[in-house]
């Protein structure tokens, strides 16, 4: 499990957006970023700048991955048919930790992962603690008994600011099934993504 070394909000006011939608966000109370030098005015960005923000952005979405992972998942998106940004996207969403998230059995994408790494999640009855794991269409994902019970996931499951997208089918409270992979318009992201830019800063 890879360790977190900054505060999660204090990610979306680095971005100046609240990236996963919660009301707690601070960036709902003060846009500018963390820090003495938060309320500085910025200059133009330069086009490196956009696409680094993009994929900073993109990253800490999934929960701060590492760079050698995220950069791993873009060397594989570029490798496969088709659109790179688009394959990113899926490949992204294909993480176990991210599919926990979007089943709604963690509040936050750092409490899925933490669910995965504590042995709480199976995938087709076979308990996985890697949050990094790929899961392929037709994947059943089961919370074990013990997490079922578990106040985080409680409160995740009666969460209203967010639901169940389609490509995720729910069978009861505790398991879900990987329908499909989406693609970037199907995914259920509170702010713009820009996959395309972060190609574009991969491929410089």
């Amino acid at each position: 499990m890879s360790k977190r070394n900054s505060a999660k909000y204090k990610i979306d006011r680095r971005m100046g957006e609240n990236i996963w939608g919660r009301p707690k966000s601070p960036v709902n109370r003060r846009e500018y970023g963390p820090g003495q030098h938060g309320q500085r005015r910025k200059g133009k960005m330069s086009d490196y700048g956009i696409q680094l923000k993009a994929k900073q952005k993109l990253k800490g979405y999934y929960g701060e991955v590492t760079e050698k992972q995220f950069k791993k998942a873009y060397i594989e998106a570029s490798r496969m048919k088709g659109d790179t940004g688009q394959n990113l996207i899926g490949l992204l969403e294909r993480r176990l930790d991210a599919l926990v998230y979007r089943a709604k059995f963690a509040p936050t994408i750092f409490s899925a992962r933490q669910l995965v790494s504590h042995g709480h999640v199976y995938v087709n009855g076979v308990k996985c603690n890697i949050a990094s794991r790929l899961v392929k269409p037709g994947d059943e994902i089961t919370l074990g008994k013990k997490a079922q019970e578990m106040a985080l996931v409680l409160e995740a499951q009666s969460l209203s600011e967010r639901d169940i997208p389609e490509y995720v089918a729910a069978d009861g409270a505790a398991k879900v099934t990987f329908v499909r992979v989406p693609s970037l318009d199907e995914v259920p992201y509170p702010v713009k993504m820009e996959p395309n830019l972060v190609v574009e800063f991969y491929s410089r």
